[in-house]
């Protein structure tokens, strides 16, 4: 069984370096995947409340017979809850819903700039974990405009968990995060679809290391100190996505995949989208 290193938070906390995803499961798909996922090695949970696969997720966290400290639970809130008070409220919410007393990490989901709000819902956050409800604080899909109105405000993200592949290495944005202490989480890291991981280039380099082309595609990620969060339900395949950390690509490895880069393109656009 694999379980995954850690990485240290600027907070204090240490976050594992692969986390399993659970969009879009229901709760019973949820509750499932989890305690297999926890089985395997999985320490870091990924949700959201826009999931609405909370009560699932709890429930297979405590399926699972580990100890909640054992566990890395992160959530994230929608934009009704975009004040300081409305992330105590989310927070709370999203508490009871898992059945935990505190949460390890929560983020504001999208930025949602045309409400303009967000700074006001990070000092929520910021609020929160002085009261140890919350472990971690930070973002997710915030783009470097919004993260520097954060940062003009006082206030800096401990993760921003964006939108993540060989296809989209989202370069100048992992930059800005390095620059600023930010660690970086990576959803869809397996791309979107079947397309990437049929891709020649990730096809040759797996077959020289003995690996899938799906677990090439994670090490790149984990290799340059991103934390990809998969979302299978499928227990082996679990135990695959989990198993990248015991080998290593090369620099020619790592700048062959870096070089499917499309740019930006079919990225979801956080300036418009958003919930």
């Amino acid at each position: 069984m694999t379980i995954a290193p850690t990485l240290p938070l600027r907070g204090g906390a240490t976050i594992p370096q692969l986390g399993l995803g659970t969009w879009p499961l229901d709760d019973a798909q949820a509750a499932r995947a989890v305690s297999s996922g926890i089985e395997r090695g999985y320490r870091l949970i990924d949700t959201a409340e826009n999931y609405g696969n909370e009560r699932g997720v709890g429930d297979g966290i405590r399926q699972s017979g580990l100890p909640r400290e054992d566990i890395f639970i992160t959530t994230k809130f929608n934009r009704q809850w975009h004040s300081v008070d409305g992330a105590r409220t989310a927070c709370e919410a999203s508490l009871k819903r898992l059945g935990v007393d505190y949460l390890d990490m929560l983020l504001i989901h999208w930025p949602n700039p045309d409400q303009n709000a967000y700074v006001e819902a990070f000092e929520g956050l910021v609020k929160l974990r002085e009261a140890g409800l919350v472990r971690a604080i930070g973002t997710s899909n915030f783009k470097q405009a919004h993260l520097l109105r954060l940062i003009d405000a006082g206030f800096v993200p401990e993760v921003n968990q964006i939108q993540l592949d060989p296809r989209h290495g989202r370069g100048d944005l992992l930059a800005f995060h390095r620059l600023h202490d930010i660690v970086t989480e990576g959803w869809s890291p397996l791309g979107q679809g079947n397309d990437l991981l049929a891709h020649p280039v990730l096809g040759e380099i797996a077959q020289a290391h003995g690996r899938s082309p799906a677990q090439v595609a994670l090490r790149w990620q984990v290799q340059q100190g991103i934390i990809p969060i998969p979302k299978s339900a499928d227990p082996l395949r679990q135990s695959a996505n989990l198993d990248v950390f015991s080998f290593t690509l090369s620099e020619d490895d790592m700048a062959t995949i870096a070089s499917l880069d499309e740019g930006d393109g079919g990225i979801t656009d956080s300036d418009s989208f958003g919930h």
